[in-house]
């Protein structure tokens, strides 16, 4: 695959990747004490998220690696990985991923979730901590991102 398709792939699978001529704001102190990496900037995509987030990639060619940094209570939307595999490496806080179906599963530094192509998934922080993850894109052929609907207060309200 080019390395432009990789790239591609890669920011289609966190949401597309698009700022505005002022560049988004840079994450505050608390978001950049969460992990040793960088928390970034203000999640260009936080129209699929519940919340405040933060995005810094660290590498866009081959595979792609994105650190992204949750406040607490924030979380994405469920959605779908098609043609790619996600690997989320837990670095900072406390945070929950959930599948479709199944029951919330706490993650703390040091947790690493394999999330299969096609499964319907959501993840962030708890709603009493900060979080954050590397989220590591292993993309096949014509892969793509689908964001899916806001995780309800209903279904959140299960992590704690």
């Amino acid at each position: 695959m080019r390395k432009s398709t990789w790239l591609a792939a890669a920011l289609i699978a966190l949401g597309g990747f698009s700022v505005g001529a002022a560049g988004p704001a840079p994450a505050p102190l608390e978001a950049q004490q969460v992990s040793v990496f960088p928390a970034g900037v203000e999640n260009p995509y936080g129209q699929y998220f519940t919340g405040q987030s933060y995005l810094q990639m660290l590498v866009t060619k081959d595979v792609p690696i994105g650190n992204v940094t949750f406040a607490p209570g924030c979380r994405n939307n469920w959605h779908i990985h098609h043609r790619s595999k996600q690997i989320l490496l837990v670095t900072g806080g406390r945070g929950y991923y959930q599948e479709w179906g199944k029951a919330p599963q706490e993650l703390l530094p040091g947790d690493v979730v394999e999330v299969p192509p096609e499964t319907k998934h959501w993840h962030g922080a708890a709603p009493d901590s900060w979080f954050s993850h590397l989220s590591v894109e292993v993309a096949g052929e014509g892969a793509s991102n689908e964001w899916c609907e806001p995780v309800s207060e209903e279904q959140y309200s299960q992590v704690k």
